[in-house]
């Protein structure tokens, strides 16, 4: 419940901080005073959108904090350990704005995001303004208040979770089918491309090889003349071989008388030998260069064929036309497995299909179990609200398309009078008939959603007397297992609540500000006084706002 309210230079509240206490409470003022001000300002809490213009003139950041009383409500604890929050039996929630426009949202001084600040304070209060009243020609809602009352969460959850994964294969198929025929329109290019590079045999590294013997070729007189000429060097007198030789022999003579000659001697014996050996790698290679015109015209058709293949895939290289070739084979392959593809797909989305509307005919069901419910409550309800010919249906059809909540469509029918057939609420209710219709509708999701607080902005508009006293004892009876709180200009309502709080404003000051504050019981006569009879009331007045209050004249306290 909500157990305190504190705000700092809001709108024109420069300091305001209020506690509510549990059941069924009434806040009073007159029409300005500022009670849509600090309604604003709740609004703030459960993370509405915040405009900087709602600061206080000349202030630079203005404070809303709300503090809840969460110890009777265990399911909340989930909440907090997902979130990382502390958990305490008081929950302090407080949004900051700033001039600049900055806004903060706070749970138990955690820093918060206001999808995290929603979430939490759904759970905790619902004001419902005189606006919201429109929500009843809003199918969506009339679905909502439904699952609300058929208890749905979890087969609407199981649903969408059907759905959304539906959705997913539908979205597959149409991305498959896209490739498809995107893929078909560009079968005979793939092919003709493949086929080409194929065609090419192409061979890693084969490029460098066919360079290198190009080159060969190219030179090859030029290379078998300089061979030839080093294969004469190492042999013709005074050339290395012989020069060799004669050297080592020469060492060979002393070695007896020269320690360092034995390892002379073996050293230019091995150059010798490795020599001779270069000498006939050379003279064999000199023997095989010849110059190939024909051969070397092959390599440079071959090379040509290469570069005009790589320019035309914009290759570097021929490893990247390989790569490429096994890219349109996959594709190929690709295309011949579409058929199969399609199939598989088409198959899982007629099972998710099946398994979606089953959990839709599980969820039709529930909701039109609820439905005898709904129809036998509201009407009781209504017809203790002056509405005594009230004849009330929750009509479900079914749609020809799956959505996010199934294929229902709900329409409440309505009609408040004997000659008159039922009709969509929106099209036949009045203002003071969609009053009661609502207030109904709202006491029967409380009492089925174990909601902690609800706050009423004027819901009785349009209706007085009688009527107003039978909607202040729906409210009072909810206020028995929640916290209710209503906004009303109707004593009859007012003098419902256990407490009465009033909202007003103080213009003795250099600037004008709203107040609220809970009213003692002299204090509470006199406001319903005013209420019933103006600023100036009689003494009828305030003994009728005395019996309001269940008082008898004698016992009253006096002014």
């Amino acid at each position: 419940m909500l157990k305190n309210l504190y705000i700092s230079n809001y709108a024109l509240i420069s300091e305001l901080n209020i506690g509510f206490e549990k059941g069924f409470s009434s806040i009073t003022g007159e029409t300005g005073a500022g009670k849509s001000i600090i309604l604003g300002a709740l609004s703030l809490i459960l993370g509405q959108r915040a405009e900087s213009k709602a600061i206080k003139t000349d202030t630079d950041k203005c404070v809303i904090e709300a503090t809840f009383d969460i110890s009777e409500y265990k399911k909340l604890h989930s909440f907090f350990q997902e979130n990382d929050i502390d958990l305490d039996v008081d929950c302090i929630i407080r949004r900051e704005l700033t001039s600049a426009g900055k806004s903060r949202a706070f749970i138990n001084d955690t820093p918060v995001s206001l999808n995290v600040l929603r979430e939490l304070t759904s759970k905790l209060i619902d004001i419902h303004s005189q606006h919201d009243n429109l929500l009843l020609s809003n199918e969506n809602y009339q679905l909502e208040v439904v699952d609300t009352i058929a208890r749905n969460s979890d087969l609407l959850e199981n649903y969408q979770q059907k759905f959304v994964n539906w959705q997913k294969l539908k979205f597959d198929l149409q991305k498959l089918e896209k490739n498809v025929e995107k893929s078909s329109s560009e079968l005979e290019y793939i092919q003709f491309q493949h086929k080409q590079l194929e065609d090419a045999r192409l061979v890693p590294g084969e490029q460098e090889e066919l360079e290198t013997e190009q080159e060969t070729l190219s030179h090859a007189e030029e290379i078998k003349s300089e061979l030839l000429s080093a294969v004469y060097a190492f042999e013709e007198e005074k050339a290395v071989l012989p020069l060799m030789k004669d050297i080592n022999n020469a060492i060979s003579k002393v070695k007896n008388y020269l320690p360092e000659a034995e390892a002379w001697h073996d050293r230019l014996e091995s150059a010798y030998i490795e020599l001779k050996d270069i000498k006939s790698e050379i003279e064999s290679k000199a023997e095989r260069v010849e110059f190939n015109p024909e051969r070397l015209e092959y390599v440079e058709n071959r090379l040509t064929e290469l570069f005009t293949l790589q320019k035309k895939y914009k290759a570097g290289s021929v490893a990247e036309l390989i790569d490429q070739k096994d890219e349109f084979k996959s594709r190929l392959l690709q295309i011949e497995n579409f058929d199969d593809e399609l199939a598989e797909l088409k198959k899982n989305i007629d099972l998710a299909d099946e398994k979606m509307s089953v959990a839709a005919r599980k969820l039709t069901e529930s909701r039109k179990k609820a439905t005898v419910t709904i129809e036998k409550l509201l009407t009781e309800q209504l017809t203790k609200l002056g509405m005594p010919n009230i004849r009330f249906q929750v009509s479900i059809s079914e749609s020809e398309v799956f959505g996010e909540t199934g294929k229902d469509v709900i329409q409440f029918m309505f009609s408040a009078n004997k000659n008159r057939e039922m009709q969509l609420v929106q099209l036949i209710a009045s203002g003071g008939e969609i009053s009661r219709l609502m207030l109904a509708v709202k006491s029967m999701i409380a009492d089925k959603s174990d909601l902690p607080t609800i706050i009423f902005d004027e819901i009785d508009t349009g209706v007085s007397g009688e009527i107003a006293h039978k909607m202040g004892d729906i409210m009072k009876q909810m206020g028995r297992s929640m916290q209710v709180i209503t906004i009303t200009h109707l004593p009859q309502i007012a003098a419902k609540g256990a407490y009465q709080y009033k909202v007003y404003k103080d213009d003795s000051g250099e600037q004008t500000e709203t107040y609220i504050k809970l009213l003692t019981p002299p204090e509470r006569e006199r406001e319903l006084a005013q209420m019933l009879s103006g600023t100036d009331f009689t003494e009828a007045a305030l003994q009728n706002a005395k019996e309001l209050l269940g008082q008898k004249s004698g016992k009253a306290e006096s002014n």
